[in-house]
């Protein structure tokens, strides 16, 4: 049981560690302020610890929780959307209602997820290619920090790869650290707290941005959720799964979250046998994570301020690196269909590009000019004669 235990704080450190960089500054490019990109980080520890927890102890299963990373690299390349964090709090808010029909209204859940897989695909990777563009730029532009971490990462994705993004983000903290001094510490978002966001429903926000955010939420973190604990001979009831965590979602955008979801790559960490040999056991490994998030939570301050007192830069190419494997298999996905690809390279240049129309961003153009291509390029059936 003490490997149980330590499979579930190793999964939320990892968890934590290899994208709270990338979900500071996905609250800064939407409007936040330091105080609200650090009460936003705080409140999704909270809700992803509560999930971790209740969730399991109910179904005795390791069903696991994470905040939304593709969500997080989304509202990075949303920069131009808005600027009024208040109304993207009412696009998370919306985003996390959405989440809860999935698990009320099967039939609309399964809507979502039938979206064809190519272009949901090439969505992602256009989200996220700029993003992982910044290692080299940062390269160029800060090679004192960012040299040490892509060597520190090189090395460790060999090594041990469950630690390179963690072991890359301590590089480039200690750069900070030495950049900043000690001053990090007097900045007043070091102490952890909630802080109250009044929600704004601005039609085209939610258009440009709470409706990509479920998408990408669903399709990049749900549905691969559910297959891994498939994977592993855990059968997750959609239901209280999608409900539980878009409520918690929605709460937590009343204080700057964005989106929670199912687990994907740290969930391996606590379903599979290396948590325990016993299947009946692990969701002990997921409550433990569920506490650790909390304890976490703490350091949610600390966190945003150290994000804060860096170049930006910096920041995104950290989550550059923690992105490739993503990006990899976004690409790969995108294009495994022969005849989708035009339609998903058609999806991948618009939404990358980052292009905002009548203030709706590019994720949703993106996925609509994707469809409009696979149903004008979808080869002619021809009727056999009789």
């Amino acid at each position: 049981m003490f490997h149980t235990v330590v499979a579930g704080v190793i999964a939320a450190i990892t968890g934590f560690a290899s994208s709270f960089a990338l979900v500071i500054a996905g609250f800064t490019a939407v409007g936040a302020t330091d105080s609200q990109a650090a009460s936003g980080l705080f409140a999704l520890c909270i809700a992803t610890g509560v999930t971790c927890i209740v969730l399991p102890i109910m179904l005795r299963m390791p069903v696991s929780f994470a905040w939304s990373t593709p969500g997080a690299a989304l509202l990075v390349s949303a920069a131009a959307t808005t600027q009024q964090f208040g109304a993207a709090t009412g696009a998370f808010l919306v985003c996390g209602a959405l989440i809860v029909v999935a698990g009320l209204w099967p039939a609309f859940g399964r809507l979502i997820t039938s979206i064809p897989k190519p272009l949901a695909s090439a969505m992602l990777a256009g989200i996220l290619f700029p993003i992982c563009l910044a290692p080299v730029t940062a390269s160029v532009q800060q090679p004192a920090i960012a040299v040490p971490m892509v060597i520190v990462w090189l090395l460790l994705a060999r090594l041990a790869p469950r630690w390179a993004v963690p072991a890359a983000m301590g590089v480039a903290v200690v750069g900070i650290a030495i950049i900043a001094g000690p001053s990090v510490l007097d900045a007043p978002t070091v102490t952890p707290a909630l802080q109250f966001v009044p929600p704004v429903f601005d039609p085209a926000v939610i258009v440009s941005l709470g409706l990509p955010l479920f998408v990408v939420t669903m399709a990049g973190q749900n549905v691969p959720g559910f297959a891994v604990m498939s994977t592993f001979g855990y059968e997750a009831p959609p239901r209280p799964v999608l409900v539980s965590s878009g409520v918690a979602g929605m709460g937590s955008a009343l204080f700057g979250g964005h989106a929670i979801n199912l687990a994907a790559i740290t969930a391996a960490i606590m379903a599979g046998p290396e948590s325990n040999p016993d299947p009946a056991k692990r969701w002990v490994a997921t409550v433990s994570a569920g506490v650790s998030y909390l304890v976490l939570g703490v350091a949610a301050g600390l966190a945003a301020a150290i994000v804060q007192a860096s170049p930006p830069i910096i920041i995104t190419a950290v989550a550059g690196l923690a992105l490739l494997g993503a990006l990899v298999a976004a690409v790969t996905s995108a294009l495994e269909r022969a005849d989708a690809r035009i339609a998903a390279i058609g999806t991948f240049l618009v939404t990358a590009s980052g292009i905002a129309v009548a203030g709706i961003g590019s994720a949703f153009w993106g996925l609509l000019v994707g469809g409009v291509l696979l149903l004008w390029l979808r080869p002619r059936r021809v009727r056999a004669d009789t």
